[in-house]
């Protein structure tokens, strides 16, 4: 029977690619997105994906969406935490609402969407948690402490809850993705790009969503299963952890 994946973050960009990449491999998926409704019903008419809308930093708007992808699909086996916003600023310039809204979006979610869907594959010891990370988690970045930090506590969600779940059957690992030929990268000026991005990464391009999407592909397949607490860096040599 064909194992149920959710991706948040699921109609665009990178997790639109693992959405795509994991139903290509026979997975039931359903993509959740925050609040572009044009994308999400272009990108469930292309796809056949269903999209599900909810904000993945409300702990009760995750309950209840994964309780309606249950009721439609059957039980969640595959969670891929991808969801993710930026608000930029200098530090001596960041609000509160920009340290809130990011560390909503891009670390508690993972507890919001985790949580809901834990106990159902510890029953049946069953589980792949999948937390897409970044490179900038990983070395900081200027202009980014509420996006770093967040994804710096990715990172520790992932090795803390790998521990929990590995005796149950579950394998929780995360992506570290570098800069990544999105729409949201797309918009840099292609002369940054070319300038301050391009010569820090050794094999001299982007990434490419479909790229990422492969490796969480492998990480949710019965051949990981001995890969748990891991940290994949997916960013074409630009940090060497």
């Amino acid at each position: 029977m064909a194992r149920v994946a959710v991706v948040t973050g699921g109609t665009r960009g990178i997790g639109a690619a693992v959405a795509k990449a994991l139903k290509a491999e026979g997975y039931i998926v359903a993509a959740n997105y925050a609040g572009n409704d044009e994308a999400a019903a272009a990108f469930s008419k292309e796809t056949g994906i269903p999209s599900y809308k909810w904000d993945v930093s409300d702990f009760d708007a995750c309950a209840e969406g994964i309780a309606k992808v249950e009721a439609a699909h059957g039980p969640v086996d595959v969670l891929v935490n991808n969801a993710g916003i930026t608000r930029d600023s200098m530090f001596h310039k960041m609000t509160k609402d920009q340290w809130d809204a990011v560390i909503g979006t891009n670390l508690t979610s993972l507890f919001n969407m985790t949580r809901p869907v834990w106990e159902g594959m510890r029953a049946r010891k069953f589980g792949r948690v999948i937390c897409i990370s970044s490179v900038n988690g990983q070395k900081g970045q200027l202009g980014q402490v509420n996006y770093s930090a967040s994804k710096a506590g990715d990172l520790g969600f992932v090795k803390a809850l790998a521990q929990e779940g590995a005796r149950a059957g579950i394998t929780v690992n995360a992506v570290c993705p570098g800069y990544i030929a999105t729409d949201m990268v797309k918009a840099v000026d292609p002369a940054v790009i070319e300038k301050n991005i391009l010569p820090h990464i050794p094999v001299g391009r982007l990434g490419e969503p479909e790229e990422i999407a492969r490796a969480v592909v492998f990480l949710a397949s019965d051949h990981a299963g001995f890969i748990t607490g891991s940290t994949l860096s997916a960013n074409g040599g630009q940090y060497m952890a």
